[in-house]
């Protein structure tokens, strides 16, 4: 699906419109028509082909003949135009995390900043706070975003990477003289951002394979191409790499380009204390150089003495000691799931209403959905009142009635206010089937007073599960100060379930943090977090976090059965 891609473009013109000055009521068609666009069920290629756009609230003609012309071509000429009347670091000047397009333009006819260094030289001495609007704060926070920036740069969130490695490997299967071919890299291990796609295949026929491979309808240009390696730019930016090799060396070659490059030195240093030596190419003995094993990974693993280990382990976090003394965990697997406990209906700021999630769930193979709306202060998010509770837990009873093999269970996302209380009074959360509680404002509190406010928030009573835990947006928001490690004592003591969020820019707990609260006996629930139905697809990335964490099926709540959670919740 494109609809990202198409989403991503209508919210850069719309930032350029700003940036130039251009009416409100224009830049807020864009964004309404990106977001639209970003929540849609449909595949926006499907609509392009059927020529239904016009069917989409807020796409008019105008906007239909734009998206049109970036689905079939992968570019806009209006957006290049656009790019052309304002000046090129002012695009860079946007991608910093809380720096919008007005105060983008603000800083450059104030200050005639263009450029993300300049823009730092000024913050790091006090040179912004001239400017209306602009103090010690602002640019305190600005100088926090570009290093975000920086950090990130280049890489692309999981479920980018995920989607375009995946319709790539489909296209590449058609390939008949392929005869294996998988995606390897960091994808392969589902790390939460990715800097390019490698995909590795063997064939007799390796440049019949490479012509197959640039003529790939997304393709944008052609970086390189040679008889056994080509590497591509996708529409979106993102690079692929390819190889191809001898199925003799397939398994070497995809243990290789796997990686971690830490998880692969130290194999071969202990290869090599074992009198081989390990490539790309195969298991060779160190002294002939005799050809021993290669096809497989699992052979080359046994051959050194390890048991299997799955990709997503393979960070040279303990992982090679486990296999040698056949002690890793059996990780929870993808298709181990029976529900989602983190949904958004618009009873608050979901799109999608009770029924028509419940319908999603069930075609999923759900035994469980959970309705988590939030609670009364998120104003913003359409918060509950007490008063609306009732009303929602009503719906929720006659839908339940529907649906006699999906259980929808009553939850909410309660905030945990500055002083540590919840939102909701007892009496009120008494009657949800669970409660989630999480923060959602008052980000920058010191270390040890947030810590205090969210340990007062697992204490009571109430709560079931603790969300999001860390409140990062990769790429975007830096986790808050918190002392993780007073957390995960807490939760243990308190018998809260932590959340690996599973929304591709949260994936908090992130894998390191998981595997830490999993060594002090913490129990876990997965959810995607969802604002649409479309979003229920994001639970896969929940999962590969899960799985880099070391977790295995009891270790997560999602696996249980409808009885066995009523029992643990006590819903």
């Amino acid at each position: 699906m494109k609809n990202q891609l198409v989403a991503d473009t209508l919210y850069m013109i719309a930032d350029l419109l700003d940036l130039k000055g251009d009416a409100f009521f224009k830049t807020r068609a864009y964004r309404i028509a990106a977001q639209t666009i970003e929540a849609l069920d449909e595949d926006i290629e499907r609509l392009v082909n059927q020529g239904t756009l016009e069917s989409i609230p807020g796409i008019g003609e105008a906007l239909a003949k734009k998206i049109t012309e970036l689905v079939k071509t992968g570019k806009l000429d209006y957006l290049e135009r656009l790019k052309k009347e304002v000046p090129t670091g002012l695009i860079d000047l946007l991608g910093i995390p809380g720096l919008g397009p007005k105060k983008v333009a603000a800083l450059y006819k104030k200050f005639g900043i263009t450029s993300i260094q300049a823009l730092r030289e000024a913050a790091s001495t006090g040179g912004l706070r001239t400017l209306e609007g602009f103090g010690e704060i602002t640019e305190r926070n600005i100088l926090r975003g570009i290093q975000l920036l920086e950090k990130t740069s280049g890489r692309v969130l999981l479920n980018v990477a995920y989607e375009d490695g995946t319709r790539y490997l489909n296209y590449m299967k058609r390939c008949k003289k392929i005869t294996k071919i998988e995606i390897a890299g960091s994808l392969r291990r589902m790390k939460e951002t990715i800097g390019d796609l490698d995909i590795l295949a063997s064939s007799t026929d390796p440049e019949a394979v490479m012509d197959f491979f640039i003529q790939y309808p997304e393709v944008a240009e052609v970086l390189a191409k040679g008889s056994t390696k080509s590497s591509v730019l996708l529409n979106d930016n993102l690079q692929v790499d390819f190889r191809v090799v001898e199925e003799k060396s397939y398994g070497a070659a995809l243990q290789y380009f796997t990686g971690s490059k830490d998880h692969n030195v130290t194999l071969r240093g202990l290869a090599a204390r074992k009198g081989f030596k390990l490539n790309e190419y195969g298991l060779f003995d160190k002294t002939t150089e005799k050809y021993i094993v290669g096809k497989t990974e699992e052979e080359i693993y046994k051959k050194l003495g390890f048991a299997y280990i799955e990709p997503e382990l393979r960070e040279n976090r303990g992982e090679l000691e486990a296999a040698k003394k056949k002690t890793l965990p059996n990780l929870v697997g993808y298709e181990q799931i029976n529900g989602d406990f983190h949904v958004h209906s618009t009873w608050s700021d979901g799109s999608d209403a009770i029924e028509t999630i419940a319908s999603a769930a069930q075609h999923r193979g759900y035994e469980f959905i959970g309705i988590t709306d939030h609670s009364q202060s998120l104003k913003i998010a359409n918060g509950m009142t007490e008063e609306r509770v009732q009303k929602k837990l009503d719906e929720i009873n006659k839908v339940n009635k529907k649906f006699p093999d999906l259980r929808i269970f009553s939850g909410t996302e309660c905030d945990i206010k500055t002083d540590g209380t919840l939102d909701y009074s007892d009496k009120i959360l008494e009657q949800f089937d669970f409660v989630y509680i999480g923060i959602h404002t008052g980000f920058k509190m010191d270390k040890e007073t947030m810590t205090k406010r969210i340990i007062r928030g697992m204490e009571n009573g109430q709560a079931n599960f603790m969300a999001h835990p860390t409140g990062r947006l990769i790429g975007k928001r830096d986790p808050y100060e918190v002392d993780i490690e007073q957390i995960i004592d807490i939760a243990k003591q308190t018998d809260t379930r932590l959340e690996i969020n599973s929304f591709p820019d949260r994936l908090d707990l992130d894998d390191a943090h998981a595997k830490l609260a999993k060594e002090h006996g913490v129990r876990f629930v997965l959810g995607t977090d969802s604002h649409s139905i479309n979003h229920l697809e994001f639970m896969r990335f929940g999962i590969a976090t899960a799985r880099r964490g070391w977790l295995t099926k009891k270790d997560i709540l999602n696996t249980s059965s409808v009885k066995d959670i009523e029992k643990i919740v006590g819903g």
